[in-house]
């Protein structure tokens, strides 16, 4: 196996911490923030953008609006005309409009996208916001009389854990705490003002209570509006590019690699295989991008962003990555080597938990923090010396997973 380099040039996210319906704003409106972002981070006029990408999975739900492709050319009056066209893949919705966007680069029909994720999510009562989340899993055979779908499913894969290898809630707690410390470092993270609760990482029904089964408030990631976005290029005009910036073209973030898998769609389904892996659908896939990308093995990289939906995600990131043995991720927390100043920090930018959720961007918005890590350039949140760096992004019960690794040659 092996894969084309496809350059990414620069981008931007909102902030996540804003309410834009509460501000007035509407979504077309938070899509173009990034977009324009984008284009001044790559320092790319918007008249060499060639074909754009909308990931978002629930606009119809939330905001009563389809056709976001047509909502993408409002973005900037350069991109009437242009061919675009919008994705969904549940939570991994961003990851598959960077799919769409490679295919078209890989393929010679244009040299330049640009990919937006975007999701109002808050614009309706919370309670309202995670019910329509249940939209990702099978309906109504996962739905029907399940009052919150996603925190019961993860619930029960942190059950399936304790199954077969055992899993102490002090672990879990431990990745939530870290992805609350990391971001208070990232000037866009939704929690970075939060002021916790004393108790709000231990088994405490006032400052952490229970949300499903063995998750409470702070295992759980955030309700979120936000987009996030990237300029994207061919090898051919990223070496204009580089010239034209005065940067080599070695120094230039691109995607080395990547995997895509899909999986049954029940949660159920999923868990039917023994093997060591829970989700062997995922290791596989985060293996067909090392592949791609060249690496040996997660020894390789420097810094990882995964889908912590829940702290049970992060902690099967952990295994699935192979930082340790299927079972032990345990391990890694323990001796630290997966947070901000271990050896292989997971989600410096506060992941899913603190940086925020808004579901349609935030496979953008992984892939974005990754590229920041290997150009050196997220800030207080760097990872020192990161030159390659990977993400895991899942949709519905790790249903649809895509994986990426990214890295600059120098």
């Amino acid at each position: 196996m092996s894969a084309t380099p496809i350059f990414v040039l620069g981008g931007a996210q909102t902030d996540f911490s804003r309410s834009w319906s509460r501000e007035g704003s509407d979504l077309a409106a938070l899509l173009a923030e990034p977009v324009q972002g984008a284009l001044l981070d790559a320092g790319v006029d918007a008249t060499d953008v060639e074909v754009g990408h909308v990931a978002n999975f629930a606009s119809e739900i939330y905001c009563g609006q389809g056709h976001l492709g047509g909502l993408f050319v409002e973005a900037d009056p350069a991109f009437v005309g242009l061919p675009t066209s919008r994705h969904e893949a549940a939570c991994a919705s961003g990851s598959v409009a960077v799919l769409a966007a490679m295919a078209d680069l890989e393929a010679d029909r244009y040299d330049v996208a640009c990919v937006v994720g975007v999701e109002m999510m808050r614009n309706v009562p919370s309670r309202d916001a995670v019910a329509n989340l249940g939209a990702a899993a099978w309906v109504p055979f996962e739905t029907d009389g399940v009052a919150m779908v996603w925190p019961e499913v993860f619930a029960a894969l942190g059950d399936e854990y304790d199954r077969r290898y055992g899993l102490e809630a002090e672990h879990l707690a431990a990745l939530a705490r870290s992805s609350f410390e990391n971001a208070r470092r990232n000037p866009n993270a939704q929690t970075r003002g939060w002021d916790l609760p004393e108790h709000a990482f231990e088994e405490d029904e006032r400052d952490n209570p229970v949300v499903a089964g063995r998750l409470r408030r702070h295992d759980c990631s955030q309700i979120t509006d936000g987009a996030a976005a990237v300029i994207l290029a061919s090898p051919e005009y990223a070496e204009e590019w580089a010239a034209s910036h005065g940067l080599d073209l070695e120094e230039v973030p691109r995607i080395r690699g990547w995997g895509h898998r899909t999986a049954r769609m029940s949660f159920a389904d999923k868990l039917r295989d023994e093997g060591p892996y829970v989700f062997p659908h995922v290791r596989g896939a985060i293996l067909d991008a090392f592949d791609r990308a060249g690496v040996a093995d997660v020894s390789e990289l420097d810094a990882i962003e995964c889908h912590d939906c829940f702290t049970t995600t992060h902690y099967m990131a952990i295994d699935h990555f192979g930082i340790t043995a299927p079972g032990e991720s345990w391990k890694a927390i323990e001796d630290g080597t997966v947070f901000a100043d271990g050896l292989l920090p997971v989600n410096p930018s506060g992941g899913l938990i603190g940086c925020g959720h808004p579901v349609g961007a935030s496979g953008v918005r992984m892939l974005l923090d990754v590229a920041k890590q290997v150009r050196s350039g997220a800030g207080d949140y760097q990872v020192d010396g990161a030159r390659t760096a990977a993400t895991l992004n899942i949709g519905g019960s790790a249903t649809t997973t895509v994986s990426f690794v990214v890295g600059t040659d120098d």
